[in-house]
């Protein structure tokens, strides 16, 4: 079981790295560089993005993360990796949670508002939803790295 543990390790590692790294994109370009732009502008994009993210791609690694975290500390159970496999889930666990009851709520309010009232719809949206990309970014990398620690124990246990 342990030999299965280390791919489905490496693959819970790689998605979480690949989601912290969309939301901290978000959080350092994306996000700053529409704050430059007029409310109709920012608005109209995000509702375009919002559509375009959710694709098969960002499906395998959102869910990824999560599935292959679990699965991993159940392969891994009583080995020095599990603490930082669980630790990682958690975390993950928790940006999942900011997702399902902040981020994508304000989605769908930005989605509804249309296009009749940017400034309204953008002030509604933007500031909320900057704040806990943030929060998601922290803890998603939090997770990542412990994944990663987790794929280094787990590697000096077995090699």
């Amino acid at each position: 079981m342990r030999a299965v543990g280390t791919p489905v390790l490496l693959a819970a590692t790689l998605a979480t790295g690949l989601m912290a790294g969309l939301f901290a994109a978000f959080s350092y370009a994306v996000l700053p560089g529409l704050g430059r732009a007029g409310d109709a502008v920012f608005v109209e994009s995000m509702q375009r993005i919002n559509v375009a993210i959710l694709n098969g791609w960002f499906g395998l690694c959102f869910g990824g993360a999560l599935v292959c975290s679990a699965v991993a500390a159940v392969l891994l159970r009583g080995g020095p990796a599990l603490p930082w496999v669980l630790a990682g889930l958690l975390l993950y666990a928790a940006t999942l949670a900011i997702t399902f009851t902040v981020s994508v709520p304000l989605n769908d309010r930005l989605a509804a508002a249309g296009a009749a009232d940017p400034a309204a719809a953008r002030a509604a949206f933007e500031t909320a939803w900057v704040r806990w990309n943030v929060l998601r970014s922290v803890l998603s990398l939090a997770a990542f790295g412990c994944l990663a620690w987790a794929l280094v124990l787990h590697g000096r246990a077995t090699g």
